[in-house]
C-alpha cells in the first residue's frame, strides 16, 4: 500500500507538470487575447478586445488563472472550443475511441510479431532467420514513421489500390496506419527480446535445468523467457502509452480521425483549449499504464517485493 500510494503521487506530480506547460502554452506565443481572436483584432475596437480578455479571465495574474485552470480542469471543464462550438472535454472524448482502437491495433501487432520473432533469434542466434529479423529490426528503429506511412500509401493504396489511403470505417482503413505505428515497437521489442534471452541462457541455473534433463522448450519458455520478462514488459508499458499519445504523426498522415488529428487540427486554427484538454488527457492515460505495469512485477517475478 506504502508503495502504490508513492507511485500515485509520483504519478500526480508528472500530471501537474504536464498541466503547468499545457497551461502555458497560452502564452507562449503572446497575449493569448490576441491569439485566439486572430485576424478579427482587427475589425474590433479597444474596448472590445478589453472587454474579451475579461471575460476569459486573462486580465487576473496568471498564477490566478493557473489555480481557476486546474479547479475547472479537476471537474472536467477544459473551456470552450471555438472551432467545433463544443466543451473541449467533449471534442477530445469524442476522438479517444479512434485513438484507442488504432493503438490497440498497433500494440496486438507489435506483441504477435516482437516477443515471438525475438524468442526465435534468441534460440537460434547467427542463423538465417536471426540475420534477417535483425536486419528488419534495425530497419524497423531507423525509418522514420512519416516516411513508412508515406511509402505504404504509395505502394499499397496508390499503385496495387489494395487499401485505401485514409479515412476509416473498415478493417482495410486500419491496417497500413496499424503497421507504420507498431514498427518501431516491432523493432525495439524483438531486439530487446534476443539480447535478454541470450543474457539470461548463460546463467548458472539454465545449465543446472538443462544438466537434469528438462526439456529444451520447457527451458526456454518456463526458464529463460519467464526470466527475460521483466525489462520486455517495462518497455511494453513504455510502448503503450507511446502509442496512445504518440500516434499524432500517423493519424495525420492517414487522416485517422483521432485525438493526435485533432490536436494538430486545433494547433493549425489556435483552438489552445482543445490542446490543453488533449495534452493532459493523453498524460494521465500514459501516467495510468505506467502504473499498471509498475504493479504487475511481482506477478512476474515473486521474488519482488514492494519496499517503502
Amino acid at each position: 500500500m506504502r508503495y502504490l500510494i508513492r507511485r500515485v503521487l509520483q504519478s500526480l506530480i508528472v500530471v501537474f507538470g504536464v498541466s503547468i506547460v499545457a497551461f502555458g502554452m497560452l502564452f507562449m506565443t503572446g497575449d493569448p487575447t490576441e491569439v485566439i481572436l486572430g485576424d478579427a483584432t482587427d475589425r474590433m475596437t479597444v474596448t472590445q478586445i478589453e472587454e474579451f480578455r475579461v471575460k476569459m479571465g486573462f486580465d487576473r495574474p496568471w498564477y490566478v488563472q493557473y489555480a481557476s485552470f486546474v479547479g475547472n480542469a479537476l471537474q472536467g471543464d477544459f473551456g470552450y472550443s471555438f472551432i467545433r462550438h463544443q466543451p473541449a472535454y467533449e471534442v477530445i472524448t469524442d476522438k479517444l475511441p479512434a485513438t484507442i482502437k488504432l493503438a490497440s491495433f498497433a500494440f496486438v501487432l507489435s506483441l504477435l510479431i516482437s516477443i515471438p520473432l525475438g524468442v526465435l533469434s534468441a534460440i537460434r542466434p547467427h542463423k538465417p532467420l536471426d540475420k534477417i529479423a535483425t536486419i528488419l529490426a534495425l530497419a524497423g528503429q531507423s525509418i522514420p514513421s512519416f516516411w513508412l506511412g508515406i511509402l505504404l500509401i504509395m505502394f499499397f493504396g496508390v499503385y496495387l489500390k489494395w487499401l485505401p489511403i485514409s479515412g476509416s470505417g473498415t478493417w482495410q482503413h486500419i491496417i497500413m496506419p496499424g503497421i507504420t505505428l507498431a514498427a518501431f515497437p516491432i523493432a525495439r521489442n524483438m531486439r530487446l527480446t534476443r539480447s535478454s534471452m541470450l543474457d539470461f541462457m548463460q546463467r548458472d541455473f539454465v545449465r543446472t535445468a538443462r544438466a537434469k534433463g528438462i526439456s529444451e522448450s520447457r527451458v526456454v519458455y518456463a526458464h529463460v523467457l519467464r526470466n527475460s520478462l521483466l525489462p520486455i514488459v517495462t518497455s511494453i508499458g513504455l510502448e503503450l502509452g507511446f502509442l496512445l499519445g504518440g500516434s499524432v504523426i500517423t493519424e495525420t498522415i492517414f487522416g485517422w480521425p483521432g485525438v493526435g488529428r485533432e490536436i494538430v487540427a486545433a494547433i493549425g486554427s489556435k483552438d489552445f483549449y482543445v490542446v490543453q484538454a488533449g495534452v493532459i488527457m493523453l498524460a494521465l492515460i500514459f501516467a495510468g499504464v505506467n502504473l499498471l505495469i509498475d504493479l504487475t512485477y511481482s506477478l512476474i517475478d515473486p521474488r519482488i517485493r514492494y519496499g517503502s
